[in-house]
């Protein structure tokens, strides 16, 4: 056997799944006693994000219902074994819909966010480190568009496209290009005139490169936190079109809309049709805001003093 050899089984040796785990419990505990309250807000975060992403990539798991099934069960049946949340005034499983219900309103509010980013990430730093008129130009219309109230706005776009996915995940983007606009622009003003900026405009590099190697890594921890409040944001938004009957349609499960459709029974005592809707929008908003609360403290470099 060659030393070669030789080193490549001590190396394969030392490694063990135990000791893998033992090293991050251990770096767990170092986050939990260098971070404090802020990392187990983060780790709450995480937990609900991931529960309610497993449910939405293996909903057979969860539910052996359709949540368009009309033969679940008795209408307006309270929650039981069979039915956990109960059935609606269809004979649905209020459940099934529930699970699939995650697709729907997770994946129109992380593709709108993303939309958002990836449009007003690049403006506000050409705009920011170029200046001169366009820069005044593209203010002026995200100012434009910051000035009116969210939810108003997502509202004329959504009556303007009409219902459909892409139309709602549309709707819902243009709210927030100019928040990753703002961002960004103000931080790029800000880092262009740090020396190590200058340095490399006095030695000749492009405006591309120096806006991907100097500007963009100092901009991105700030724009992660807000992605995650943004979805936060968005799901609140998604659900509240769809409340109003400018979101989806009807043969797509929606928690919005089951909460929108509920709201007719609760004075028949039927309290579980809007109830769970409703829980499960306020837990998934809770689980994105509590997570970018914790990268924004984590992320903050004052904390990283001891």
């Amino acid at each position: 056997m060659n030393a070669t050899s030789g080193g490549r089984e001590i190396r394969a040796a030392k490694y063990s799944p135990a000791g893998a785990v033992a090293a991050l419990f251990r770096r767990f505990s170092e986050a939990a006693r260098r971070y404090r309250i802020e990392w187990w807000i983060l780790v709450a975060g995480v937990v609900v994000i991931a529960a309610i992403v497993t449910m939405t990539l293996f909903p057979h798991l969860f539910t052996h219902f359709r949540p368009e099934d009309m033969n679940a069960g008795p209408q307006m049946k309270p929650p039981s074994a069979a039915h956990l949340m109960g059935t609606d005034n269809l004979g649905r499983d209020v459940w099934s819909r529930i699970v699939y219900g995650a697709q729907t309103i997770l994946g129109v509010a992380i593709a709108a966010s993303l939309a958002s980013a990836l449009i007003g990430i690049p403006l506000g730093l050409v705009s920011g480190f170029s200046g001169g008129f366009g820069d005044k130009v593209i203010s002026l219309i995200m100012d434009s568009i910051y000035s009116f109230p969210g939810l108003i706005l997502a509202i004329a776009f959504a009556a303007m496209l009409g219902p459909g996915v892409i139309n709602i995940t549309v709707a819902v983007a243009v709210v927030y290009v100019p928040t990753y606009f703002r961002l960004v622009r103000g931080q790029t003003l800000s880092i262009k005139q740090e020396l190590y900026v200058e340095a490399a405009n006095a030695i000749g590099a492009r405006r591309p490169t120096v806006l991907a190697k100097y500007i963009f890594p100092n901009v991105i921890a700030t724009v992660v936190v807000v992605f995650s409040l943004n979805i936060a944001d968005a799901i609140m938004t998604e659900a509240a079109l769809s409340y109003i009957g400018l979101g989806l349609p009807a043969g797509i499960p929606d928690w919005g809309m089951d909460l929108s459709m509920g709201k007719k029974f609760l004075p028949s005592g039927v309290w579980w049709m809007i109830t769970y809707p409703g829980l499960m929008i306020m837990i998934l908003a809770l689980g994105f805001t509590m997570l970018g609360e914790g990268l924004s403290e984590i992320l903050n470099p004052r904390l990283q003093e001891y």
